[in-house]
């Protein structure tokens, strides 16, 4: 089997574990902490490099000789965080990562967050001065100045790529109880977000992973909005409104016209129907 060409850092986490149901055996080679390493992850069809990115770098840089791409989605969530990790630990990886690069002669895409926005309103570019209100998104945002700085220095191409919502790992689809309300405002609409299902984020990802020259961030979701309403009501899940309190954002969207650029999206990537489908089609979403 040929070397892979993508080391994929993280890939235990949930996006990881799309990539790795989604992708082709052999795509990738995927890096986990020790202790965190699913069940046969040595296996030679789907190769693992078993270490932590912050503690053994050594090991990281033998195995990924060839590598063309390291894809770094490892990092520290809302949830991680509040459960006791450091919220810092982003900064750190993202610049682990880009050093790695530079071991490798690997250019590195690092997974950031549309929590770099913050409140910001309007389509959304890439080229907006990021104003972040929590300490996820503050990290993000220090991940990718960092990131730049560091790349820059050392001559690695660095991307950060900006992932909005995602259907399925959201707090609204993948967060839903009985009894959940949304926010909805006087016009009758609930919430808009940039939105991407979890089978176009995979094609998406793996597009980029094999396309050159990619511009230093790109936003990451499918064209338009979509309104968190019709995403539980495509789902069948039922939902109460309230009014939207003060301080309430109707719409944030991502510009995405970069990133169509490299990646085509159909129509029906944007449809709240088809991103059900395809969070259901990983055998967790609800019936």
């Amino acid at each position: 089997m040929s070397t892979p060409a993508t080391l994929v850092l993280g890939a235990t986490g949930r996006i990881g574990a799309i990539l790795r149901a989604a992708w082709a055996p052999g795509d990738a080679l995927w890096q986990a902490r020790p202790g965190a390493a699913p069940r046969g992850a040595s296996g030679a069809a789907d190769p693992w490099v078993i270490a932590d990115p912050l503690a053994d770098a050594g090991a990281l840089e033998r195995a990924g000789q060839g590598i063309d791409t390291v894809l770094c989605l490892a990092g520290v969530t809302n949830a991680a965080a509040a459960a006791g990790a450091d919220i810092a630990d982003n900064i750190r990886l993202g610049t682990a990562a880009v050093r790695l690069g530079a071991a490798l002669g690997a250019r590195v895409l690092l997974a950031s967050s549309a929590a770099v926005y913050g409140s910001e309103q309007g389509l959304l570019r890439e080229d907006r001065a990021l104003a972040p209100l929590s300490d996820y998104g503050r990290a993000k945002a220090e991940m990718e100045a960092e990131g730049a700085r560091l790349g820059q220095d050392l001559g690695v191409a660095v991307t950060a790529l900006r992932i909005g919502n995602i259907a399925g790992l959201d707090a609204i689809l993948g967060g839903w109880r009985p009894g959940f309300t949304l926010d909805r405002f006087a016009d009758g609409r609930t919430p808009r977000r940039s939105y991407i299902g979890v089978a176009t984020l995979a094609r998406v990802l793996a597009r980029l992973v094999s396309t050159p020259g990619l511009p230093p961030v790109l936003n990451v979701a499918a064209p338009g909005t979509v309104g968190m309403g019709a995403l539980l009501d495509a789902a069948g899940l039922a939902w109460t409104p309230g009014p939207a309190g003060e301080g309430a954002i109707p719409e944030v969207a991502l510009d995405v016209a970069r990133l169509a650029a490299f990646h085509p999206f159909a129509p029906e990537d944007s449809l709240p129907a088809a991103m059900v489908a395809e969070w259901r089609a990983t055998g967790q979403g609800r019936a």
